[in-house]
């Protein structure tokens, strides 16, 4: 395939991602116009750094969870943080996914918190092999340099 057909490929993964829900499109394209020939990878380096802070609030999170009693507030502060990385990232699903956690929050439902903290990191799981094949894709078309 040559450049110019991966690079149509992009900007279809990209639009289909979009339109899937999994990201905010003004959020993401904001990330993307930062981009430029100085920093090809600024987007693929910011959803490396959110994946890599990611691991350390769902530990603190499942701690949280295996606690007795349950400290809700704790609980909430911690997906808050989380909610706001994804925000940076645009990543739609995820928080869509962590409001649920919220709501189960407030009513004080451990249970309902644990299972929308399962859904929160299939999507979160979900989104990253998405952009993992995103990002391969534009390095291909020679959007973005081999990292």
């Amino acid at each position: 395939m040559n450049k110019n057909q991966l690079q149509r490929q992009v900007a279809l993964m990209r639009s289909s991602l979009i339109e899937q829900g999994y990201l905010d499109e003004q959020q993401f394209l904001q990330l993307e116009d930062l981009q430029d020939d100085a920093n090809p990878n600024f987007v693929e380096e910011i959803v490396t750094l959110f994946y890599k802070d990611s691991h350390r609030l769902f530990h603190n999170i499942e701690q949280a969870l295996k606690s007795r009693p349950v400290d809700f507030t704790k609980l909430d502060n911690y997906m808050h943080q989380f909610r706001g990385s994804n925000s940076s990232i645009g990543a739609m699903k995820v928080k869509n996914e962590c409001n649920q956690f919220k709501e189960f929050c407030l009513a004080g439902n451990a249970e309902g918190c644990i299972r929308a903290f399962q859904k929160v990191k299939q999507e979160h799981e979900t989104l990253r092999m998405q952009l993992e094949t995103y990002f391969k894709l534009r390095r291909q078309a020679g959007l973005a340099q081999t990292v």
